[in-house]
């Protein structure tokens, strides 16, 4: 499988690199994290009003690109190479996905315009747990009323929960799994915001009594339609992770290149020299394994069945073994709070376990072959 990139999604990485770059530097992904918030408005803005960054894989009918997963994978790539403080992948990535898998277009016609225009900020509630490997919904129940559906339960870890405007929850039914919008000012939902390890990415606690909500889609679908997004959404994570895995192994080629001891720069040892190659295979082969699962899910191909479980393991590995050797090879100063080494390497443990750990995604894959 060779992925060649247009000249246009090459143009699209070159604009998000350079916007990243300008926004999201050192010194502002530090003022951003100690936000209540975790992200900036105005850059929000701007990446809809701009680049359209939140609306590539909205319909273009809705206000959006009707651009494919290609080119949300390779802004996703480049937002994780920039560490960027932005609840992103929330919106453009989890909770426009789950809403295009749904097909219900009542809610899509309501809710995708918005995300497109970055006027509205969504989530998808994701797991119960940090290391779960199902979608949440054993703890959350919805409940027919006369005027629809109310939720009840717990759900954590929800990224940016405590800012979306919309949250997508994933609760049971009497016929089912299903998909419910929940707007930011229904009575009943409690939002707490969590301290966890990555002081980046937001992540908040949100809290369901008798809270009115809105099914998207027929539970009797929910199962299947989840599945689809669930794989699509595994790519984009394993796409911002080799972005993070690249960005670890360019901070450390760039200091092992400057910094000397014994007479010579550090990157003249042969040791180090090792260290460096075994970080480039572990990201090459990530990237290969991302592309392939890009292709295939812009062509809704069946193997994404396959590739996206090995994408995300193979990406999220490749990105904690090279954020862990980028701490090691700065050596002592990789191990401060001033140096971004440590924020990468917390990125690349939570992003790890945002939809399921390593193990999971390995049992996931050898099911789906039939193991």
């Amino acid at each position: 499988m060779t992925l060649v990139f247009t000249e246009e999604q090459n143009a699209l990485r070159s604009a998000v690199r350079k916007f990243t770059g300008d926004r999201f530097s050192s010194e502002r992904v530090r003022a951003l994290m100690e936000t209540p918030d975790g992200h900036d408005p105005d850059t929000w803005e701007l990446m809809a009003r701009q680049l359209g960054l939140q609306g590539l894989l909205v319909p273009e009918e809705l206000g959006g690109s009707g651009a494919s997963l290609v080119e949300l994978a390779i802004t996703c790539e480049e937002l994780g190479y920039g560490l960027a403080c932005s609840p992103f992948l929330g919106t453009a990535g989890l909770a426009t996905t789950v809403l295009l898998a749904c097909g219900d277009q009542a809610a899509r016609r309501d809710l995708l315009p918005g995300i497109a225009d970055g006027t509205t900020i969504a989530t998808v509630a994701l797991t119960e747990e940090p290391s779960a490997a199902t979608p949440c919904g054993t703890g959350l129940t919805a409940t027919r009323t006369a005027g629809g559906h109310v939720l009840d339960g717990v759900c954590s870890f929800v990224p940016d929960g405590h800012i979306a405007d919309v949250v997508l929850v994933v609760a049971g039914t009497a016929s089912g799994a299903g998909v419910f919008a929940v707007d930011r000012n229904a009575t009943g939902l409690v939002r707490d915001r969590l301290t966890t390890l990555d002081l980046t990415r937001k992540q908040a606690r949100l809290g369901f009594t008798a809270t009115p909500a809105r099914l998207v889609g027929a539970p009797q679908t929910a199962d299947a339609a989840l599945e689809d997004a669930l794989d699509t959404i595994r790519v984009l994570i394993a796409a911002e992770q080799v972005g993070g895995a690249q960005r670890c192994l360019d901070m450390s080629v760039e200091y092992v290149k400057t910094r000397c001891q014994f007479g010579r720069t550090i990157g003249s040892f042969q040791a180090v020299k090792h260290r460096c190659a075994d970080m480039l295979v572990a990201v090459e082969s990530a990237r290969s394994a991302v592309h392939h699962a890009m292709e295939t899910a812009a062509d809704r191909s069946d193997t994404l069945r396959l590739a996206a479980p090995m994408a995300v393991t193979m990406a999220s590995e490749a990105y904690q073994y090279c954020a862990r050797q980028n701490i090691q090879l700065h050596g002592g100063i990789g191990c401060t709070w001033e140096h971004d080494a440590h924020l990468h390497y917390r990125r690349a443990h939570t992003g790890a376990v945002l939809i399921g750990d390593g193990r999971h995604h390995r049992t996931l894959l050898a099911t789906r072959l039939g193991m």
